[in-house]
């Protein structure tokens, strides 16, 4: 295969990369080892993940297509126009196969006593209850419009669903809108032990000819549209706005609800002079509408396990799994005086994030503590981390947070909290002008007899609490002073707005980053085939690093590569990627931790990062990597990574043409989050049972030594018999 000109066609598009990922979301609904009610939850992630891929992804295709851009990407070469076809092409078969696992995965759950019912499975007195709870609870806080001269086609809202419906009034005929306010649930639970409800919409559905009063009915429908996401605050009209960036990202985000329409989803059949009609409304195409066999928004899902008794989720859930202690780090030491001892490294969810909680709490009450900086991409929704911050703060800490207002769907709630911050003291910076701050570093400084000393984190996930519970991620932390006074500059640089920093150890993007991976890929070159490279991120298209890893397969370098989800490389290319090896792992957690590994043995050159291998995350971010110096940390890094590579059931290998294929190497099952899940609770069994066995000890009266002998020699005699 051969691109335009001539050479080897070792490259694809980013956004079908991307649709095949999330297929391969969806291929854990259909996998029979999966817990019933986690398969249905995976529909409804495949769902979420599909809706932001349009807001975002599509939303700018849409912007390229309006501006009249029509240049070809640099991956799979396609236009602005092809791509565009190409993704709604390729979504058919997606929202057709996860309709089909809906209803699938629905009626085997029916058997569980969790049931979505339709108007026409009600009995009477199910009826009667709906009817009262409709007309008590959803009637008074409807808004439905007819749409005539006085009563123009309103805005609206991303993802809401509406109800549609045809009218005929006094021989005229006309179009009746009502809205499903954000107000009411997504279902209406029926009464009763089982777990039985109705769609909302459905429910107003079946009073249609109570709202419409005086009309006849003619269709009716339930539809929603999705509008483009794509809105860029450092444009030029916000930065005229106001002076204040925060002021800035609120009237951003107010243009993002007003941001054009790209997907029309709608329910049932409906005509086609009614599909004409809002696509003529909504300046839609009909290839940018799908009608969905199903639910339209399925965040409700998660909401239902909480009802699922607990006799049954054992059988239709995963096994309950409470993330560990960590076997690095004893139960009531401070982390500072651990952390002089040796680097600590978490492993989340498999281990807790408490002892990062605790770290900060300690250094908001510490006397000797200086001050703590940190940065912020998302906070879970009453994060513990911004307590403590705020903590520090009111006890007189010099606190400084690097706030990034642009992390996108968490913008309101990363502005609310930035004002709470400030509130208490903190310094509130809000990242660099065109540069989203999306690095992971907290430096607490802290005073001691000679001195200053310091403790960095850097980690290669969100400092948020709930995700720690469902991403992998690492976070290390350390007291090596390199690294210390590369954190100091690094925060420095940021309050200053200075992105060409020069640091020692650390490897902070858009100016060190990718220079250092180029060169740490070139020295694997120079091996020839002794070079070895393993790589796990989460999404991979820069096109400078894709070059110098075919230059490194070219060279006999061999290349292993755990990547989740884009992957815009394609590998097994004779003459060009044969020597490199990807795979994708998709599985109870999102595998999200960066780590970049060249050469072997004692000549391995490791990082943890906060950075994927893409252009924006490379060239158009604030990144940071740090090399793990630690043997033991080290060790256990390595560990994970093989684990990634010997996974054979949740991993999928990529093939030369990008699809994903199931793993079939003979071998015994074995899954890498598993494993780490047995590890996990194996070490904090262990180091339960060794404090255990040293409370004894310490509660045992004193022995002298010739008591001591006496005992020795008697085991030894019994265990001679």
């Amino acid at each position: 295969m051969t691109d335009q000109a001539g050479e080897i066609q070792f490259t694809q598009n980013r956004e079908l990369s991307w649709l095949k990922f999330n297929d391969r979301v969806l291929d854990e609904a259909a996998d029979e080892t999966v817990p019933l009610f986690e398969r249905l939850k995976f529909i409804s992630i495949f769902s979420s993940n599909l809706d932001e891929f349009f807001m975002v992804r599509v939303g700018s295709l849409e912007t390229l297509h309006l501006s009249g851009n029509n240049e070809r990407e640099n991956k799979g070469h396609m236009t602005t126009d092809e791509q565009i076809k190409a993704v709604f092409k390729a979504c058919i078969p997606l929202v057709s196969k996860r309709d089909m696992l809906y209803h699938a995965v629905s009626a085997r759950l029916r058997m569980h006593d969790i049931c979505q019912l339709e108007p026409d499975e009600l009995n009477d007195i199910e009826k009667e209850y709906l009817d009262t709870w409709f007309s008590d609870m959803l009637e008074p806080v409807l808004s439905p419009q007819i749409i005539d001269s006085h009563h123009p086609f309103p805005h609206l809202l991303n993802k809401v669903i509406h109800i549609g419906a045809k009218l005929k009034f006094d021989g005229n005929t006309s179009f009746g809108i009502i809205p499903v306010p954000a107000s009411v649930p997504d279902i209406v639970m029926l009464p009763g032990n089982d777990i039985r409800f109705v769609f909302t919409e459905d429910l107003i559905l079946t009073h249609i000819e109570e709202i419409f009063t005086g009309c006849k009915i003619l269709e009716t429908t339930a539809f929603c549209i999705t509008r483009s996401a794509d809105i860029d605050p450092d444009e030029a009209d916000f930065e005229l706005a106001s002076d204040d960036f925060r002021e800035n990202m609120k009237k951003a985000l107010f243009k993002r609800k007003r941001l054009e329409p790209v997907r029309l989803e709608y329910k049932s059949d409906m005509s086609s002079s009614m599909l004409d009609y809002l696509c003529k409304r909504f300046v839609l195409n009909r290839k940018q509408t799908y009608k969905i066999n199903g639910p339209l928004k399925m965040g409700y899902v998660f909401g239902l396990e909480d009802k699922i008794p607990e006799n049954k989720k054992i059988q239709l859930l995963y096994k309950p799994f409470k993330p560990q202690p960590s076997p690095m780090i004893k139960p009531r030491e401070k982390i500072a005086d651990r952390v002089k001892r040796g680097d600590i490294i978490l492993s989340y969810p498999f281990e807790s994030m408490d002892p990062f909680l605790r770290m900060l709490r300690e250094a908001a009450e510490d006397p000797d503590t200086v001050s703590i900086k940190i940065t912020i991409y998302r906070l879970a929704r009453r994060p513990r981390i911004a307590e403590y911050l705020c903590m520090a703060a009111e006890n007189g800490k010099d606190v400084t947070a690097v706030i990034e207002l642009r992390a996108r769907f968490d913008e309101q709630e990363n502005i609310d909290w930035s004002e709470r911050m400030e509130y208490s003291g903190c310094q509130v910076i809000y990242g660099l002008p065109g540069y989203k701050v999306h690095s992971k570093v907290c430096l607490i400084t802290r005073r001691n007899r000679d001195g200053i000393e310091y403790i960095t984190q850097i980690g290669t996930g969100n400092y948020n609490e709930k995700t720690a519970k469902q991403y992998t991620d690492l976070a290390l932390i350390t007291s090596d002073e390199e690294i210390g006074r590369d954190a100091v500059e690094f925060f420095k640089n940021l309050a200053i707005g200075n992105i060409h920093g020069i640091y020692k150890d650390l490897l902070v993007s858009p100016v060190s980053l990718k220079s250092t991976v180029l060169r740490e890929i070139d020295k694997e070159i120079a091996k020839g085939s002794d070079g070895r490279i393993t790589i796990k991120i989460n999404s991979f298209t820069d096109l400078d690093i894709i070059r110098r890893l075919k230059d490194a397969s070219c060279a006999d370098v061999h290349v292993d590569m755990i990547i989740r989800g884009i992957c815009c490389i394609l590998p097994g290319i004779p003459g060009a990627t044969e020597n490199i090896h990807i795979r994708s792992i998709v599985g109870r957690y999102l595998e999200h931790s960066r780590i970049y590994c060249f050469g072997t043995g004692e000549n391995e050159r490791m990082y943890i990062a906060s950075a994927d291998f893409m252009t924006r995350n490379t060239e158009r971010r604030v990144e940071v990597a740090c090399p793990v110096y630690d043997t033991d940390v080290q060790s256990r890094i390595r560990d994970i990574l093989n684990a990634c590579l010997r996974d054979n059931t949740k991993a999928r290998t990529i093939k030369s043409d990008g699809s994903l294929e199931k793993i079939e190497d003979g071998k015994p099952p074995f899954s890498e989050q598993q494993y780490l899940i047995d590890e996990a609770m194996r070490s904090a069994a262990e180091a339960a049972s060794e404090a255990a066995a040293e409370k004894e000890r310490a509660a045992a009266p004193p022995q002298h030594d010739e008591t001591k002998g006496f005992i020795a020699r008697l085991k030894d005699l019994f265990s001679r018999k």
